[in-house]
């Protein structure tokens, strides 16, 4: 592509610079990020060029400073796609640009947040789960007559819990943040070198050799999936009131409170059978007669879908016969490719055929009113 005229300009600025001070290139080079083709190494040299390379390298530097921000933010992508965590489908995952900077350092340490939130997040859920099949026997503070058994799952322990049993947990999480478990910048992230098999402090158990890595892996994305899960938990049991997230508990839920036009299709078409499934809000508002129609709508384009994906399946798989005969010739698998070879014939008698249906259902054999 040819440089413009405000492109050229900064090149002979540039260049009319350059001739009045020339250095030397410096051979310090930072540390290389980590890219898909390993450590990228680079070599500079030093050399006496004459007055007119420098002209032109300058020149060529000032019209090419351009180009400069895309090819850094490419390297910067390749430089962490090798990375613990870069798992298919998604690859390497970074939507809001946290790593355009190509920063080795700030990754590290997101990296090293990312692990300890999992991590949290895993034994949250655990907390979550277990105290529902199994808790341990005795009492938890003798002198308030409080029982392991007496304490509820969820945000309702919080309550519950004495403020000694607070102190001890703060104490123990201090102490495992403090002294057990730190970052040792010269180790990978969240690899501590006291940390046995499962994390556990001063374990004398490690890791199976050649399996390592893939635990690592496993960790990370469990530990992803476990953030998620672990928020989807407290919004259910902070709307519902309980752990498990009783739906027939949240009585304030905009789903639930139906005008008397919603009631003719309350119980269908939700996810239990005496819900009404409406979180767009596409009901809110409309006549019974109204709502019938969206009904019809729905129950229309669901019916047309089904026997589309069917159509599809067949020619995909090779059946389709009668179209084969139509056109005395074979069609193509691809169901895209086999509708363009279809005939102006034939795409009318689907047209007459569909019509003809219409004409059944809205006039012939038409459902009840209250039955769309």
């Amino acid at each position: 592509m040819a440089p413009s005229t405000q492109q050229v300009a900064m090149a002979a600025m540039a260049a009319v610079g350059c001739t009045a001070f020339v250095t030397a290139p410096s051979t310090a080079r930072g540390p290389a990020l980590r890219s898909a083709h390993g450590q990228a190494k680079a070599q500079a040299s030093s050399s006496s060029g004459s007055g007119l390379a420098a002209l032109a390298i300058c020149g060529l530097g000032a019209v090419g400073a351009a180009s400069a921000p895309k090819k850094q933010r490419s390297l910067a992508l390749r430089a962490f796609e090798t990375e613990l965590g870069v798992q298919p489908p998604a690859g390497f995952w970074d939507p809001l640009g946290f790593t355009k900077g190509g920063d080795a350092a700030s990754f590290r340490r997101r990296r090293y947040v990312e692990l300890k939130h999992g991590r949290v997040a895993m034994l949250a859920c655990m907390g979550y789960i277990v105290p529902e099949y199994y808790r341990w026997p005795g009492e938890l503070s003798p002198s308030l007559g409080l029982k392991f058994t007496d304490v509820p799952t969820g945000f309702a322990a919080f309550s519950k819990v004495p403020l000694s049993g607070w102190a001890q947990m703060v104490a123990f999480a201090g102490s495992v943040e403090l002294f057990q478990y730190v970052d040792d910048p010269k180790r990978a992230p969240g690899d501590f070198e006291n940390a046995g098999l499962l994390g556990i402090p001063n374990g004398f158990m490690k890791a199976p050799e050649g399996q390592k890595e893939k635990k690592l892996a496993a960790e990370i994305a469990n530990g992803r999936l476990a953030m998620m899960a672990i928020i989807g938990m407290f919004f259910q049991n902070g709307l519902t009131g309980q752990a498990w997230g009783d739906w027939s508990l949240y009585t304030d839920s905009p789903l639930r409170a139906l005008s008397p036009a919603q009631e003719i299709i309350a119980g269908t078409g939700g996810p239990l059978p005496d819900n009404f499934w409406d979180p767009a809000g596409i009901t809110n508002g409309k006549t019974e007669k109204e709502i019938a129609m969206l009904r019809a709508m729905e129950l229309k384009h669901g019916r047309v879908a089904m026997l589309a994906v069917l159509h599809w399946f067949h020619v995909a798989a090779g059946y389709h016969l009668l179209g084969d005969y139509a056109i005395g010739e074979r069609m193509s698998n691809d169901p895209l490719v086999s509708l363009t070879q279809l005939p102006m014939g034939g795409m009318w008698q689907v047209i007459f055929t569909i019509m003809c249906l219409e004409w059944l259902t809205t006039y012939i054999c038409k459902p009840p009113e209250d039955r769309p």
